[in-house]
């Protein structure tokens, strides 16, 4: 079988290696990535790259979900989203963040542009009120839902990030970031089995987050005090 002409593009990248800095490594690999990006723009559509997700070869797998982050829509969203569970740990990662891409691209071309400079504001009042205009204008924009629940967090209005991330899952029940941040809200709301089924959910949606595995641990012994 010939070896699909992604995997070239992709094997132009700068070597990534199970345990290195992954930031470090896209900081290095900037320049060669613009190129990937704009060689995979030209010769491959969406639906395509998303059936080389199901690639029996990881190396095309990894490509494949690069390519998608970069380029795709939240159409991928589902697709990606399985990846979190794949065999590779550098599909997993790369999927992990994908799907952060995705989200941030959710809306329409404004929207997105909107939602970038609601949180790029620098103060508080200012980001809020972006982020209410947005989702008033869009409010199928779980992103938005997302980082507005952020705003409260930061806040000390857990209880009302609380209700911003059921949304934002109800609209994207792929969104671990959501699970996670919820499950803080409920420990500073000192709930811990609701925090414990929130973190439960994130671990579940997304697996590569090995740091949940040590605050369940936590939460389950403190219970078993009680």
């Amino acid at each position: 079988m010939s070896t699909p002409l992604l995997l070239e593009f992709f094997d132009r990248l700068p070597p990534l290696m199970i345990g290195d800095d992954e930031e470090q490594w896209a900081a290095g690999a900037r320049e060669a990535m613009h190129l990937f990006r704009a060689e995979v723009k030209d010769r491959y559509g969406e639906g395509t790259l998303q059936r080389l997700l199901n690639s029996t070869c990881e190396r095309t797998r990894r490509a494949a979900v690069l390519a998608l982050g970069l380029l795709g829509t939240i159409d991928s969203n589902a697709p990606l989203a399985k990846l979190l569970h794949d065999e590779d740990p550098l599909v997993q990662r790369f999927a992990s963040d994908a799907l952060w891409e995705l989200w941030f691209r959710g809306g329409t071309t404004d929207q997105n542009w909107s939602l970038q400079q609601a949180i790029r504001k620098d103060d508080m009042k200012s980001v809020r009120k972006a982020l209410d205009d947005l989702i008033g204008r869009a409010p199928t924009f779980a992103e938005a839902y997302n980082q507005r629940a952020v705003w409260f967090f930061k806040k000390g209005e857990f209880g009302r990030a609380v209700r911003d991330c059921e949304t934002v899952l109800k609209l994207n029940p792929h969104h671990f970031g959501a699970a996670a941040g919820m499950g803080q809200c409920y420990l500073k709301m000192k709930k811990p089995r609701a925090a414990l089924r929130a973190f439960r959910q994130a671990l579940d949606i997304n697996p590569t987050f090995d740091h949940l595995h040590e605050t369940i641990r936590a939460i389950e012994q403190a219970l078993e005090k009680e």
